[in-house]
């Protein structure tokens, strides 16, 4: 193993595009959102469905004090997920957290402890609201580009041949996924399809973290060793949401003007070591920072400006200004109909549809309203059912509401779904393997930005998740009184049969079926 770690060099390009292989296949959570396109699907899970959560077993598996103490509001990321990596202390399953005070915790996610940590130091002098300071983005593993696919979770037996969990010399060890079962539907074949690699193939395999000095580091996963120096990303103090790195490419949006720094989207080339730039005409709406295309462009909704960037570059390709309205979301990607398509909410509580090809055209349709006038949306979420049908969810004030997107009067447009029963300020939902997962967050809430985050938090109740039927928003399933704080943002994260919570007090909570040790 040492000999490993002597000449195991880092070509982190490389490296990246190696690790597209998982992202393709549809089975980790790498980045906000889950995917480029910040879908927040898992498409398919071995434990987690319909018919497993009409029986009892879903509970609490564990929770874990990871942060000391908030910086204004903020505690802990939602976690970037790693299955079945194999590694000299055998399989792990890991989750990788970021914290607010600069730190980057591993944790084992089936046994709910600690595997390793790294401190950055600390993340300076708490600072305001809307500029916490410290680290704001969570982790990510490097991701592919494509749409996530249907990949089998479980079922018949396995379809490949057995390999080894030893790579080649100095190599290091494999990751092994899952190959089994059949997935309920499968995924429309992708127009900008690709060949997608050997998923046995050795490689490192790294976890990227953007700290408060704008600095990202790139650590393996199997320690948090930090085999080069740190890059300078962006400057220090920004506040910073949604990290991807796909190809040689990484990204990452500034909004609030943090510490002076302009509001935008930001590209490093992990070649040249190049930043490039893109200048917002207002805040960059949402808590994901924008979507990526397949093809590499980026689209961000930045005051009433919805923006098509080129990839790497981040030169404008296209734009379209809303008149009268600021947006409260960031953007989601989807296919329909043979078309990429965008959704996005803004503060008059409507959801505006886009078509990505024609996006200087304006919005194919707005929906009638949907939430309370300026509240913060954050993220959508969205998925299809086994029968085709096109959903989009958004949080509102006190619910969610569930929209169709359907061919109407020769075109494209919304159709009003469900709504759900009353929730506390919940956050944007994520779906597993058709099981839909909200939260009410109990955050209290106000526009008021003179109210402290102490008597914000004093007003603020206990978090709830549900469990929901995404075809009718009935709830199948409820956490209870499990959870004993509340969550300001960052929303949810899945996968593994497991479901993670991150609350202001620094507490990880996982929800899932228990497993034998």
């Amino acid at each position: 193993m040492q000999k490993l770690v002597r000449h195991a060099a880092p070509v982190l390009c490389a490296l990246l595009a190696a690790d597209t292989i998982l992202a393709q296949r549809g089975t980790d959570w790498m980045t906000s959102g889950y995917d480029p396109q910040r879908s927040s699907w898992v498409r398919s899970d071995g434990k987690i469905s319909p018919q497993a959560m009409k029986k009892p077993g879903f509970e609490l598996l564990w929770k874990l004090k990871l942060a000391d103490s908030p910086r204004q509001l903020n505690t802990i990321t939602p976690p970037a997920l790693l299955d079945f990596y194999i590694g000299y202390r055998g399989f792990r399953t890991l989750a990788f957290f970021g914290v607010s005070t600069d730190k980057v915790v591993a944790v084992d996610a089936d046994l709910g402890r600690v595997e390793w940590e790294k401190n950055f130091g600390g993340g300076g002098a708490a600072g305001t609201l809307p500029c916490p300071g410290g680290m704001t983005s969570a982790v990510t593993r490097p991701t592919g580009l494509l749409y996530p696919t249907f990949f089998p979770a479980r079922g018949a037996g396995r379809s490949t041949p057995a390999k080894s969990g030893v790579g080649a010399p100095d190599a290091g060890a494999v990751t092994i996924k899952p190959e089994s079962g059949i997935a309920r539907r499968p995924a429309p074949a992708s127009k900008k399809g690709a060949t997608i690699p050997d998923v046995y193939a050795a490689r490192i395999q790294y976890v990227l973290a953007l700290t408060g000095d704008g600095k990202l580091h790139s650590l393996w996963v199997s320690n948090g060793n930090e085999p080069d120096p740190a890059v300078q990303f962006v400057p220090a103090g920004a506040h910073t949401e949604g990290l991807i790195a796909a190809g040689n490419n990484v990204y990452v949006a500034t909004t609030n003007g943090c510490g002076g720094v302009d509001n935008g989207v930001w590209s490093l080339d992990l070649k040249s070591k190049s930043v490039n730039r893109w200048k917002a005409g207002g805040p960059v709406a949402g808590t994901f920072g924008f979507a990526v295309r397949p093809d590499g462009t980026v689209f961000v909704a930045a005051g009433n400006e919805v923006a098509a960037l080129a990839p790497g570059t981040l030169k404008p390709v296209a734009s379209y200004k809303v008149n009268g309205v600021e947006f409260t979301s960031s953007p989601v990607m989807f296919e329909f109909k043979g078309k990429d398509l965008i959704a996005v909410a803004a503060n008059d509580g409507r959801l505006l549809l886009f078509d990505a090809a024609a996006l200087a055209k304006g919005p194919l349709e707005m929906s009638e309203p949907s939430s309370s006038p300026k509240y913060e949306v954050g993220s959508l979420t969205t998925w299809y059912d086994p029968a085709g049908v096109r959903w989009v969810l958004a949080p509102t004030s006190n619910a969610l509401s569930a929209w169709k997107v359907v061919e109407k009067n020769g075109g494209i447009g919304w159709a009003r779904g469900w709504t759900s029963t009353e929730m506390v300020s919940p956050l944007p939902p994520v779906v597993v393997d058709g099981v839909l997962f909200a939260l009410s967050s109990g955050e209290f809430r106000t526009p008021d930005i003179t109210v402290s985050a102490a008597e914000r938090a004093r007003k603020s109740k206990p978090a709830v998740l549900y469990a929901l039927d995404p075809l009718s928003g009935q709830s199948m399933w409820s956490s209870g009184s499990a959870i004993t704080s509340f969550v300001h943002s960052g929303g949810l994260s899945a996968g593994g049969g497991r479901v993670y919570v991150g609350t202001y007090d620094g507490v990880q909570y996982a929800f899932g079926f228990p497993m034998e040790h």
